[in-house]
């Protein structure tokens, strides 16, 4: 009997996952390009509104003739917080807390999101506020100058902090032309040196309704929050389309060895970092599941090896950093002791090596597949989470309905392509291999 019970169980846990994921959506556009996405699931009293806009830290700012400023889009998601012409400055925090709800805002290479989550029957208000960010922001010089130094803290807090500068030392040294060799949150001096005139254009080119998506998840009914969509975004116009033209990256095709001091640690560590195809390829699929395997928690090979078994690293990780244009494979170690930063990546190596050669075991095989099945449930287990990977997929995908699809195409990945694709990317001589130091007095 009790067998019969987790038998039972079992399939209804199996069933609920399966049907779980199915994840229904409504897709319309505005007249002015604004694309919209609905979601309905009335199970909790909870709705969010988020727009992800087209724009991030690849998106420079100022012009040729005057200088390029690296920055803006990571600046503008804190510029606009700072109120509309509806809304007085530093408003815009208050209101939203003062209705139970919560917000947030983040920057990428390659998009900004914004979102809130309220109770459901908050919606409107949630639409308001980002039409009112997308309608007709206050950007002035008080409000500039206020968030200047919003980002400076930040830079401080963060990228000043041990290894912080990681991700900046990589970009510069991996891409030659293009403007992911710049840092997402910019240089400070390119921020200092900024007019409101720089800033109204970048506003203009890059956070029009056609370069935006709108996501409304949650407890709503379809055809009053069309409505109301409507009611509160069909007054913003349409700007000029635009088509980005970034340098093309010439291929790694001879080992670049790099040496970066950190003033902040005391630890050295080792990088490898590779130029990869974009996110959306398939080939980038792989390359996350050659990550995961090598390092995707405590049972993965390169943990055991080096850290469990050898006791050579603090830490190890293999990393694919998704981007739109593309990705970022790296290698890291800390080493433990004496050991040193070429000893480590001899081991590495060995481990990337045997990929390249043979196949990996069935086991580890089916270790990886459900690690992307229970990284696919928990990714879409919250509205937040369902909205989030709508716009994503939309975004920097083209195509929303990964949120139900994407699993298959993981699944669909087989040991040998896992082998290959090993090969054709993760030679030494694809890299950038960068010794990142303590830095002292005299360098």
């Amino acid at each position: 009997m009790k067998k019969s019970l987790f038998t039972l169980a079992l399939l209804m846990f199996v069933g609920f996952c399966t049907n779980a994921q199915q994840v229904e959506f409504e897709e319309f556009d505005l007249d002015n390009g604004l694309h919209v996405i609905l979601h309905q699931d009335n199970t909790a009293p909870v709705v969010i509104t988020s727009v992800m806009y087209d724009v991030g830290g690849k998106d420079l700012g100022g012009k040729a003739e005057t200088g390029f400023r690296t920055g803006f889009a990571h600046f503008f998601e804190h510029l606009l917080f700072e109120g509309s012409e509806n809304i007085e400055r530093g408003e815009f925090m208050k209101i939203i807390p003062a209705n139970g709800g919560t917000f947030n805002a983040n920057t990428s290479q390659d998009r900004t999101y914004y979102y809130e989550i309220f109770p459901s029957n908050k919606l409107e208000l949630g639409l308001w506020l980002e039409s009112e960010r997308m309608l007709h922001p206050v950007i002035d010089q008080v409000g500039v100058d206020t968030q200047n130094e919003v980002v400076k803290e930040e830079k401080r807090q963060r990228y000043d902090a041990p290894y912080g500068k990681l991700l900046e030392v990589i970009g510069e040294n991996l891409f030659e032309a293009h403007p992911y060799k710049y840092p997402n949150i910019g240089f400070m001096e390119d921020l200092d040196a900024s007019t409101l005139e720089e800033f109204y254009a970048y506003f203009d080119k890059y956070y029009s309704p056609s370069n935006a998506v709108l996501i409304v998840a949650g407890d709503i009914e379809s055809g009053e929050t069309k409505e109301m969509v409507k009611k509160y975004f069909n007054a913003v116009k349409r700007r000029p389309d635009f088509v980005r033209d970034f340098p093309k990256e010439k291929p790694i095709t001879e080992t670049k060895k790099v040496t970066a001091y950190d003033a902040n640690i005391q630890i050295p560590a080792i990088i490898a970092a590779y130029k990869l195809p974009g996110q959306a390829e398939r080939d980038a699929y792989v390359l996350d599941m050659i990550s995961t395997y090598l390092s995707g928690g405590k049972s993965s090979v390169l943990y055991k090896k080096i850290i469990d078994e050898q006791k050579q690293a603090l830490t190890v990780q293999a990393v694919n950093l998704g981007q739109v244009d593309h990705n970022i494979f790296a290698l890291f170690a800390l080493p433990q002791g004496d050991v040193s930063l070429d000893t480590l990546l001899e081991e590495m190596d060995e481990e990337i090596a045997k990929m390249q050669t043979e196949l990996i075991s069935e086991r580890d095989y089916q270790k990886l597949l459900n690690q992307y099945e229970n990284q696919f449930v928990n990714s879409n287990s919250s509205v937040a989470g369902i909205a989030n990977s709508l716009a994503r997929y939309y975004m920097l995908y083209g195509d929303v309905n990964l949120i139900n699809t994407q699993l298959d195409l993981y699944r669909s990945i087989t040991r040998e392509e896992i082998r290959d694709v090993a090969k054709k990317y993760l030679s030494p001589n694809q890299r950038v291999e960068i010794q990142y130091l303590p830095k002292k007095d005299e360098e």
